[in-house]
């Protein structure tokens, strides 16, 4: 099994900058597609971005040009690089790691806030 632990979460002013991380608990690169989420209060989980083992990566477009999602298969970590924050990207992160059609693990969340 795949243990997720985000980090790297918290409160910024329009414009800034936070840098995320999801490390697991074992070996990820060579199965898993990996992916960050979030969910603000009253609405669904929605996809933030994804990334195969290969390194091939998909964004929604709402984060496209502002955000980067990478894996470092060295430390075991995936990272999501998000600048020009937005009051509307203020929700619950969380990193999950796929196996297709055999098991989805989920990390337990960070906050990120973005106000003035």
């Amino acid at each position: 099994q795949v243990q997720l632990v985000e980090s790297g979460g918290g409160s910024v002013q329009p414009g800034g900058s936070l840098r995320l991380s999801c490390a697991a608990s074992g070996s990820i690169s060579s199965i898993y597609v990996m992916g960050w989420y979030r969910q603000a209060p009253g609405k669904q989980r929605e996809l933030v971005a994804a990334i195969s083992p290969g390194g091939t990566s998909n964004y929604a477009d709402s984060v496209k040009g502002r955000f980067t999602i990478s894996r470092d298969n060295a430390k075991n970590t995936l990272y999501l690089q998000m600048n020009s924050l937005k009051p509307e990207d203020t929700a619950v992160y969380y990193c999950k790691a796929e196996r297709a059609w055999v098991a989805n693990y989920w990390g337990q969340g960070t906050q990120v806030t973005v106000s003035s």
